[in-house]
């Protein structure tokens, strides 16, 4: 592994910090847009959620690409060509004059973000691998203001009614260009120089994963549930918080993005907050301590018709999800003998089955019975992931013989 200096090592964490961020700015501007989206294109919420659903489907359709492509491209190169894309497709949103071109917006920005969202994930990684301490959080922490920072630059743009046209055209210049100029300062070198490295003091190498396969099999099962319930409680405010606000709890325009953005803001917190949290007790506590925060304040909240106390719920939900996705990444890269970017791409696409799945079912469920009563699943996913939280013990990662 080729030494590097500390500035080129900080500027390579300062890219991919950028990366995170502009990969959630990008889709959290058209979160408070939802609701002008339903209301213009004349949907029911299942048609809606339908399509809204079309952008995991087009995750599950690219997602497991990262892994070949970042071996082949690079994760950090990989990463800066889908933020590219991803600028290029965000504005195709306001174009949309029937459910299929919504559709087709939302699958083309699925597969673009799935494919960046690994491929960052795997070269925060590696940098994480650099700095021989826990950073993969901060990253995450990132992207979070940056889903807030969309958040409310869509909410402001609703409010203030500016036509979604030129709104969204400078949303996605603002994604693509800074995306690009963070290509010359990622790491170099190939994707698993940094776990050579490791091996070659002494960690478990691929034949250790190879007599095994089965226990990692199961491992990336496991991990991928987790990512799955995560990622279905993380969707539900972007894809269904702006609406549940105005329609069951008659909120202002200016507040559709009431939910999302507390969400959003407390997670960041909590992932801003992550390294120190997991270093100091573990990833299996926090993320049970995680799961109750999911659980607890939304079953509280959802019966009793309060706008500003669901508001709290789902902020509380967001620090309980702060660390689920950064621990299960982590985890995941941490298997022995596996390449991180092939290991990292297989449970994010788990993790977006979790995004396909939840929308179109609670709008089915609130078609059939309430909204309100249709979010109230999250907090059955709260306590599945207090159980669950349990991969994230170091010593589940090992061969069943190490345990």
């Amino acid at each position: 592994m080729p030494e590097m200096t500390i500035g080129a090592l900080r500027r390579s964490r300062v890219a991919v910090a950028v990366l995170f961020f502009v990969n959630a700015f990008g889709y959290a501007n058209i979160v408070p847009r939802l609701p002008q989206l339903k209301s213009t294109l004349e949907l029911s919420n299942s048609a809606l959620g339908l399509g809204i659903a079309a952008m995991p489907a087009g995750a599950l359709v690219a997602g497991l690409l990262a892994g070949p492509l970042s071996a082949r491209l690079g994760s950090g190169r990989l990463a800066v060509l889908s933020g590219v894309a991803l600028g290029a497709i965000v504005p195709t949103a306001s174009l949309a004059g029937a459910w299929w071109g919504f559709a087709l917006t939302m699958f083309s920005l699925g597969a673009v973000d799935s494919v960046m969202d690994a491929a960052s994930n795997a070269h925060g990684l590696r940098v994480q691998r650099r700095y021989r301490r826990s950073v993969l959080n901060s990253f995450h922490g990132v992207w979070s203001l940056g889903a807030v920072a969309g958040g409310v630059v869509g909410s402001t743009a609703a409010g203030l009614s500016i036509p979604l046209g030129p709104h969204l055209l400078a949303v996605g210049i603002a994604v693509a260009v800074p995306a690009l100029l963070c290509l010359p300062h990622l790491l170099p070198g190939p994707e698993d120089s940094e776990r050579a490295a490791e091996a070659d003091a002494g960690q478990p190498t691929a034949e250790d994963a190879a007599a095994n396969r089965g226990h990692v099999r199961r491992i990336l099962v496991l991990l991928g549930l987790v990512m799955m319930a995560a990622c279905a409680v993380e969707d539900t405010p972007a894809s269904w918080g702006a609406v549940l606000l105005q329609d069951s709890y008659h909120a202002p325009a200016a507040l559709a993005g009431g939910a999302y953005v507390a969400f959003q803001t407390a997670m960041m917190a909590g992932r801003l907050l992550g390294d120190r949290m997991t270093d100091r007790f573990g990833h299996l506590l926090v993320g049970r301590v995680g799961g109750l925060l999911i659980a607890v304040p939304l079953a509280v909240a959802l019966p009793l018709g309060s706008t500003p106390l669901l508001i709290a719920a789902f902020a509380l939900a967001g620090l309980g999800t702060a660390t689920l996705f950064p621990s299960a990444v982590h985890a995941a890269g941490s298997i022995p003998g596996l390449s991180s970017a092939h290991a990292v791409a297989a449970v994010s696409w788990f993790a977006r089955v979790g995004f396909l799945i939840m929308p179109p079912v609670i709008g089915v469920i609130a078609d059939a019975v309430d909204l309100r009563l249709a979010v109230g699943v999250l907090p059955f996913l709260g306590l599945f992931l207090v159980w669950q939280s349990r991969i994230f013990d170091p010593a589940r990662l090992r061969r069943p013989a190490q345990n």
